[in-house]
């Protein structure tokens, strides 16, 4: 999985519901990263937060895993820059360095998609 990989999701033809917060979906872009980076996890970590953060509030609520080594970091912004939440990740093989993912209308997809 490449940068140029996900740069060919730019829509959906099918939208996936969430296995436990059934009202969360995600787009094919997502999915591909699920499935290419086993990273169901990632997928997991956003929808759950969900029902927690306050991020989660604002109208586009930008996701951002940071790699680096075999840690990374998981923010959630306002979509402004504004951090709202972080959480560590002690370890991850996520192959890309750097990902992002906006949450919009209970969607989780990638910035091409939106």
């Amino acid at each position: 999985m490449s940068q140029a990989d996900l740069a060919q999701f730019t829509g959906t033809e099918h939208w996936y519901r969430h296995g436990l917060i059934r009202s969360v979906l995600y787009t094919d872009g997502v999915k591909h990263v699920a499935d290419a980076g086993g990273a169901y996890w990632l997928i997991d970590e956003i929808a759950f937060a969900q029902r927690h953060n306050i991020i989660a509030a604002q109208p586009l609520p930008v996701w951002r895993l940071i790699v680096k080594d075999i840690a990374g970091v998981l923010t959630c912004e306002d979509g402004n820059g504004h951090s709202g939440s972080s959480k560590r990740i002690a370890y991850t093989d996520f192959p890309l360095p750097e990902i992002s993912f906006y949450f919009t209308d209970k969607t989780i997809l990638l910035p091409s998609e939106y």
